[in-house]
């Protein structure tokens, strides 16, 4: 796995960087893991825009991952890694010992051939799915459980993972990938090593269109508005006299917006 540059033939190729897809060994999916996902524009079922910037792009379809690695004791070995456009991770493509196939989000560390298996004695090597009780105090872990059978929830992204702090009869410790210290039960699951494909944090799109094809349409700044449209809009000339809110008026850039009450009795330390 690693980073390419590009010739410098036009300003976009200049500062863009991708990736050499080293590791990725099958480039067409399993198509009986594949479902279809459908495009909304970010609208919900009224037809108004949730959540802005957002349209276009490439089609895809969706990969089906497990999550909740709830098929015990059963080893499975790994046939092939993948490329997923849906998530900034890699995929493992697994083929277990009674025939059926599954995904799961690739470690660091996991190669085509190797085994892992989904077990309460299972060892402590990258891809194996453990309940946080069975795991050693001090392991890096990713594809962390909430609840218990709902699935990982935390720490699925590229080069995310947390670390097993402490343990106890009910609950165990968790060190999250922002600092926070937080408590889940112990039944709930996770799987050993770091979230593979590192390296995402280092790419440059390099050009607007690179993101336009990922669906991420162009977001314009407050100031450059009209008043009508934003709050920081207006004016002649450039106005730098206002305090950074939102097109609804709710400050932003340290304004604390966290009114969840139902968790906090989880979090042993915060991230800051």
């Amino acid at each position: 796995m690693g980073i390419r540059n590009f010739a410098p033939r036009s300003h976009g190729r200049r500062s863009m960087t991708g990736f050499d897809f080293s590791e990725v060994t099958k480039t067409s999916p399993e198509k009986s893991l594949l479902a279809p996902l459908k495009k909304n524009g970010a609208r919900n079922n009224h037809g108004q825009i949730t959540i802005r910037h957002q349209g276009g792009g490439h089609k895809r379809k969706y990969r089906l991952i497990d999550f909740k690695r709830t098929k015990l004791e059963v080893p499975a070995k790994v046939s092939a890694i993948e490329y997923d456009p849906n998530r900034t991770s890699r995929i493992a493509l697994l083929s277990y010992a009674d025939g059926e196939k599954a995904y799961i989000i690739a470690p660091v560390g996991l190669n085509v051939g190797d085994s892992v298996v989904s077990s309460e004695k299972a060892d402590i090597k990258p891809g194996n799915s453990l309940p946080l009780f069975a795991i050693p105090v001090g392991t890096v872990i990713h594809n962390i459980e909430l609840r218990p059978g709902k699935g990982g929830q935390v720490c699925r992204g590229a080069g995310a993972s947390a670390t097993l702090a402490g343990k106890g009869d009910k609950y165990c410790q968790v060190r999250m990938p922002s600092g926070e210290l937080k408590q889940i039960l112990s039944v709930c699951r996770g799987s050993v090593g770091q979230v593979g494909n590192t390296d995402n944090e280092n790419i440059s799109l390099g050009k607007a269109g690179r993101s336009r094809w990922r669906g991420i349409r162009p977001g314009v700044r407050g100031m450059a508005m009209n008043p009508v449209d934003h709050p920081l809009g207006g004016g002649e000339g450039v106005g730098k006299g206002h305090h950074p809110v939102t097109p609804w008026g709710q400050p932003c850039k340290g304004y604390k917006t966290r009114h969840n009450k139902r968790t906090n009795s989880s979090i042993i330390k915060r991230r800051k």
